[in-house]
């Protein structure tokens, strides 16, 4: 089953999320190119109230099934970019299932499943895209933790890096920008009490924007053609986000890191082979 909706690239949401997250980039008139992955901001969630699981995600959306674990989260995705987005565009979405795996983890059951994205702008594809959810049990405190992943030797030789620290205001503007009622983003109590963790947790479609962002900023000129993202670990509130940067054969491989070294999520995005760097 797949569900088609149609949006515009407005300016008023674009201006919205770069006043935000991304302030240094120009603003846009109408026409515009619209930057890649600030897809991400439109089509916000549109599930009714009482079609909402206790943690604030969709339980009925017309395209996942319902399914019995309590938790959800952003994994990660792939993502190709066919065509540039414009301001004033109007673009189809259309969202349908991909692949439902089910696997036994040390914490229980997990359920992976994937929804397709494709944005289409008359009729002819500019993006598609494969968004990776994971399903997970109630969080148990007594469960062991995972142990961490940590590589010191990351910034090592990175080509560039920056620094980033997203405050409690910033989540909830993003949670406004796409209607995003998961409480792990807003309630530090849920998201203390039910996912276990130690503060909010930042939007994983949002890092996604933020990797990205960093990664065109030294680009040149270059153009996205792919993105694969992971997420690896909770990055969260209030928190110093290192990210670096390393490009090798039109490849850039971007890490996130804690102050501690360990990866929160990785990028790998793939550089159009006609455009190229500018000096």
């Amino acid at each position: 089953m797949s569900v088609a909706r149609v949006e515009p690239i407005t300016a008023t949401v674009v201006e919205a999320y770069r006043r935000t997250f991304a302030t240094t980039e120009p603003q846009r008139e109408a026409g515009a190119e619209l930057p890649p992955a600030w897809e991400g901001v439109f089509f916000p969630f549109d599930a009714a109230l009482a079609d909402l699981r206790p943690d604030g995600t969709p339980a009925r959306d017309g395209v996942i099934p319902e399914i019995d674990l309590p938790r959800r989260m952003y994994a990660g995705e792939t993502t190709e970019f066919l065509h540039p987005l414009h301001l004033g565009d109007e673009v189809v979405q259309t969202t349908s299932l991909g692949e439902i795996v089910e696997k036994k983890g040390a914490r229980g059951r997990l359920m992976f499943v994937d929804v397709v994205r494709e944005y289409a702008v008359g009729g002819e594809p500019a993006i598609r895209s494969v968004w990776h959810d994971v399903f997970l049990e109630a969080t148990d405190p007594d469960a062991p933790a995972h142990p961490a992943r940590r590589d010191p030797e990351a910034a090592v030789g990175a080509d560039w890096s920056e620094e980033l620290v997203l405050d409690a205001r910033q989540l909830f503007r993003f949670s406004a920008l796409t209607f995003n009622t998961h409480l792990v983003h807003y309630d530090r109590q849920w998201a203390r009490e039910e996912e276990g963790l130690s503060d909010l947790l930042v939007h994983g479609p949002l890092t996604r924007i933020l990797l990205v962002d960093a990664a065109r900023r030294h680009a040149g000129e270059r153009r996205i053609a792919r993105l694969e993202m992971r997420a690896i670990a909770p990055v969260l509130v209030d928190c110093t986000v290192h990210l670096v940067g390393r490009t090798s054969d039109g490849i850039t491989h971007v890490t996130a890191l804690d102050d501690d070294d360990v990866v929160l999520a990785t990028a790998q995005i793939t550089w159009r082979a006609d455009t190229e760097v500018s000096a």
